[in-house]
């Protein structure tokens, strides 16, 4: 008995070991991966127009997307390679951040929302939209600002942040809002057009975009005043990764300086969009202008 003891010792101790060994070998990093590869994982939303979205076609497109592309040119550049290809991969506001932390995706190109909450999971790159939480209503309610909604029932989609943001604004405002969380955009909205609730509440511009690829359009109405003030979409990345983070910023920079991003925006946000042609008429706001001007500056670095 005691030598089986003794032996299972020197096992356990065996494993111990080569566990402690693998866990302290430092990963591949991004760039790295990406230098032997020649691939780079981008995290795309198959509902988030314009940012990251199916044409007509089924065809993954996007002003996020868009964006992502160029980056991925800029890094074969950086890094010397004769190609380099995007591998896309459908990510859901649930499960975006465990894709990122799991290597899944090296980039998540879509629309999230850079603040101080979700920072404590992933890094951002610098901003490349600004936004603000409203809420889109049926015209014929007459919901047309946030203290309408006053004990009434709601829809958000789960694993945004405009969830917490909505029931903190409620709690301050005494307003009584029960929220429904929905899995994705398309059900949230659903739920608002069908008078199952009383409005749904996420992104301005998300909420714009859907009520302007409705059937008709004319049958809603998007608040006229936000639940707090402009926040800034990022490109999410992982933590601990300043090399590659670095690397996107640096892409980024050079599309803000040499205005190609500009050029860009109002590709999908000032002329017709797949997949009915619909405009949005939405010059770039003058906070996004600040941003881009002096993305250094950001206040949501992290």
């Amino acid at each position: 008995m005691r030598r089986w003891t003794a032996n299972f010792g020197l096992f356990l101790l065996s494993i111990l070991g080569s566990t402690v060994t693998s866990s302290a070998e430092a990963p591949t990093s991004t760039l790295d991966r990406i230098s032997e590869t020649g691939i780079v994982r981008v995290g795309y939303s198959t509902e988030s127009s314009p940012f990251s979205y199916l044409d007509g076609d089924g065809k993954i497109v996007g002003y996020s997307i868009d964006l992502c592309a160029r980056i991925a040119d800029l890094l074969k550049e950086r890094l010397g390679l004769s190609a380099i290809n995007v591998a896309y991969v459908r990510r859901t506001p649930s499960d975006r951040v465990a894709l990122l932390k799991s290597g899944d995706i090296d980039i998540e190109c879509v629309a999230s929302t850079n603040n101080a909450d979700r920072r404590k999971s992933v890094s951002f790159s610098y901003p490349h939209f600004m936004t603000e939480v409203q809420f889109v209503a049926l015209a014929a309610n007459g919901l047309g600002v946030v203290a309408d909604l006053e004990g009434r029932t709601v829809a958000s989609t789960s694993g945004t942040t405009v969830i917490g943001e909505l029931n903190a604004h409620s709690r301050e405002r005494n307003l009584n809002v029960a929220v429904v969380p929905t899995p994705d955009h398309q059900t949230g909205f659903e739920l608002m057009a069908t008078g199952r609730v009383a409005a749904f509440v996420m992104d301005g511009i998300l909420l714009s975009t859907m009520a302007a690829n409705a059937e008709d359009p004319s049958l809603y109405l998007v608040s006229s005043d936000p639940l707090g003030p402009p926040q800034p979409y990022g490109l999410m990345l992982r933590h601990d990764d300043a090399p590659f983070k670095n690397a996107v910023n640096e892409a980024l920079l050079q599309m803000y300086g040499t205005g190609e991003v500009r050029e860009i925006y109002k590709r999908w946000f000032t002329m017709p969009i797949p997949p009915r042609g619909i405009n949005l008429h939405l010059p770039m706001s003058g906070a996004l202008e600040a941003v881009i001007d002096n993305p250094a500056a950001d206040p949501w670095s992290n």
